[in-house]
């Protein structure tokens, strides 16, 4: 397989999320932490890969712009810090558009798995919404964890709910990082890593 990856949310996990969305660079806030976690998986040869739902698109309150130049700034950020995002996939639409790359949904996983060649199962997924745990889920993904940092009180009603459970609830991305490593890099030697 091609090496280790991870897949991560980006608002409520890397930077902090807002009830109106983040809509441009000057409205992103890396979470303490994060930076410093994605050095870690970097240095642990992980590939990051960030799956996130962008309906700010869609919802006609950025646009792909303004977008691409948040990501490219957050990922010249994360460089400078020392650890590396390999690629982000966004879905634009709103929940009402039905497709297929909207969280929960597992269509972005798919498309990074796709491009990649990555083995799935032996992938982790962090997210801090119940959304990212049931794609994980849906993905095939071997781990999924819940951080504290975002969404997180809702997230573990709707899950409870849905009878669906994280492998870990971590404090945030920094803590998640330490326990996925301390996981997947322990795992048999046939896990295929």
């Amino acid at each position: 397989m091609n090496g280790k990856y991870i897949f991560l949310d980006r608002d409520g996990v890397i930077n902090r999320d807002s009830p109106d969305y983040v809509k441009s660079w000057s409205e992103f806030e890396f979470i303490p932490g994060s930076l410093d976690a994605i050095k870690i998986l970097a240095e642990y040869n992980y590939s990051v890969v960030v799956i996130t739902n962008q309906s700010i698109i869609n919802r006609k309150m950025a646009s792909l712009d303004d977008l691409e130049f948040t990501h490219a700034m957050m990922k010249k950020a994360v460089r400078e810090s020392g650890g590396e995002i390999k690629e982000i996939f966004f879905c634009p639409h709103k929940p009402e558009d039905g497709c297929k790359c909207r969280k929960p949904e597992p269509g972005l996983i798919f498309e990074a798995q796709k491009k990649y060649g990555i083995a799935l199962k032996n992938t982790a997924m962090v997210g801090d919404s119940a959304k990212d745990i049931e794609c994980a889920r849906r993905a095939g993904c071997r781990f999924a964890v819940l951080v504290k940092t975002g969404n997180y009180q809702q997230a573990v009603s709707v899950l409870e709910e849905k009878k669906i459970y994280p492998d870990y609830i971590a404090r945030d991305l920094y803590e998640a990082a330490g326990w996925i490593i301390a996981n997947v890099d322990n795992c048999p030697d046939n896990c295929s890593l």
